[in-house]
């Protein structure tokens, strides 16, 4: 009895470091083809902060800005829609004046907060500020060409 058993936690044992191993190389081939699709993204987005399996409507990890205006919402008229309930119709837009990025809110029912902050007028965006808007927190990447 004793045998049959300590065999059983010794399989346990050993299915256990594969599945170990398997989500290490599962992380590694997701980060590598990140890698590869940020390649193609341009010098302006607005990148996923959330973890993708963790929202429960589909969204992309890159979003290019490269519009004079975005404008973001769940209707399927925005230039982004996503479909997140906590989501205005017409959220908030973007704006690309002179490679100038402004956030603006659409009077939405749960509000824009950029680095924490409830959007109250249009402000301008710079490199690496934290955007949230309705469950979706988006990190602004705007890398200039010198």
């Amino acid at each position: 009895m004793f045998d049959i058993l300590s065999l059983m936690v010794r399989y346990l044992f050993i299915l256990l470091i594969y599945l170990f191993m398997f989500g290490i190389i599962r992380m590694i081939y997701l980060d590598i083809r990140g890698i590869r699709r940020r390649s193609s993204v341009t010098s302006t987005y607005l990148k996923l902060i959330n973890k993708r399996d963790e929202l429960p409507f589909n969204i992309e990890e890159y979003y290019t800005l490269n519009k004079d205006t975005t404008t973001i919402g769940r209707s399927s008229s925005n230039t982004l829609s996503i479909k997140d309930p906590y989501m205005s119709k017409r959220h908030a837009t973007i704006t690309n004046d002179r490679n100038q990025f402004f956030i603006e809110d659409l009077d939405s029912a749960n509000g824009t907060f950029v680095n924490g902050e409830e959007l109250l007028n249009p402000i301008r965006l710079e490199n690496g500020d934290s955007i949230k808007i309705g469950q979706v927190n988006f990190l602004f990447v705007h890398e200039k060409n010198e």
